[in-house]
């Protein structure tokens, strides 16, 4: 996982004074995309059981959060261990609007509220009512907490383990805050019994569906742009900052406000990938800031491929999926596979699932590895 990222891979020449679509200047990101577009249609003509279309609106959102994380380590060669945070504030916010709508709905307080002995939802829940205010709120709160915690860490050229040790160390910190009841967000129990959602049953078809497809519109969305941006001119000076901070801060260029204005985005993107899960699962508690979920986030993308923004979703996808399958069949040997999955790509695949491409281009890999 400490290897160094992938280089983002040479534009494809083009006819002059016609610029090719970013979707195809990378074929993995078009075969991502062209993956995605097949499952929408798929999730729409075929309507599948709704245990497979949940399923797929969470790989979905996971992939989302693992795209925010190597938008930073990727390209920037920050490793944050502590991206469960802003994961947790979407999320926690999408909830506290969900049981906002519910109550303004059908008058039944929330079960939190009504276990602390409250008559009404707290004063800070004002105005979470509406859809539009809650996401905004969401996307502010996380870049607000990224710029404070990233502005004190990159002034003070915090970097390397000491930036990883000290994110971990704030989510951690969040973990317990979130534990205590009178927070008025549910503390140990956290938030559940979502009913509605925009006046729609919570867990009909068309919600799943809907929910489903939102995830994989979303996951595109995110692509398409953070590829974008890490094409032009603002990504050389990403894998720059990555490759020579020091170099590139001789010649004059601001590497402390790159670093702060890339960390604030990936933050909003984690945010937008936990106000896509927690309607989907129906629930949210502080277990999701444990530092086991940011840990996990790190290796899914060190897993598919870091620097390449498309591993990061297939890392994401691929473990998680997996993880679905073994939590059922044989919960207590996940711990140890998924174990067994880092040694490999450490050792063997340095740069994720995607050296495995590598592999069948130049056969004699493994035995140049050998020698060496």
């Amino acid at each position: 996982m400490s290897g160094s990222a992938e280089t983002v891979p040479a534009p494809m020449t083009a006819p002059p004074g016609r610029a090719l679509p970013v979707w195809l200047r990378d074929p993995l990101l078009a075969g991502i995309l062209a993956a995605i577009l097949a499952v929408c249609i798929g999730l729409v003509g075929l309507k599948p059981a709704p245990y497979l279309v949940n399923t797929v609106g969470q790989l979905a959102a996971f992939a989302i959060l693992a795209v925010s994380l190597d938008l930073v380590w990727g390209y920037l060669g920050i490793l944050s261990l502590g991206h469960g945070l802003f994961f947790a504030i979407g999320g926690y916010v999408c909830a506290m609007h969900l049981l906002a709508h519910a109550f303004s709905v059908t008058g039944v307080a929330p079960d939190f509220v009504q276990f602390m002995g409250w008559k009404t939802l707290p004063a800070y829940w004002a105005g979470l009512t509406s859809a539009p205010y809650a996401l905004f709120l969401a996307l502010a709160l996380a870049a607000t907490v990224a710029f404070v915690f990233g502005y004190a860490s990159f002034r003070s050229r915090v970097n390397g383990v000491y930036f990883s040790i000290i994110s971990q160390a704030l989510v951690y910190v969040a973990m317990l805050l979130m534990f205590r009841n009178d927070t008025g967000l549910g503390g140990n129990n956290g938030m559940t019994g979502f009913p509605l959602l925009f006046g729609l049953a919570m867990g009909s078809a068309a919600v799943t569906t809907g929910l489903a497809l939102a995830s994989l519109l979303t996951l595109a969305a995110v692509l398409l742009g953070t590829r974008a941006l890490v094409a032009g001119r603002i990504g050389r000076r990403m894998l720059a900052c990555r490759d020579d901070e020091t170099r590139l801060r001789t010649l004059g260029y601001g590497t402390t406000r790159l670093k702060l204005a890339i960390w604030c985005l990936s933050a909003m993107i984690a945010a937008l990938a936990g106000i896509l899960y927690v309607p989907q699962v129906g629930i949210i508690n502080p277990r999701v800031l444990s530092p086991d979920l940011s840990i996990e986030i790190a290796v899914w993308v060190a897993i598919g491929g870091m620097g390449r923004l498309g591993g990061a979703v297939i890392g994401a996808v691929a473990i998680n999926a997996l993880k679905f399958w073994l939590s059922a069949a044989m919960p207590e040997a996940w711990p140890f596979i998924l174990s067994g999955l880092v040694l490999v790509v450490v050792l063997a695949l340095p740069n994720g699932l995607l050296d495995l491409v590598t592999l069948r281009a130049k056969p004699t890999w493994l035995r140049a590895r050998g020698r060496r």
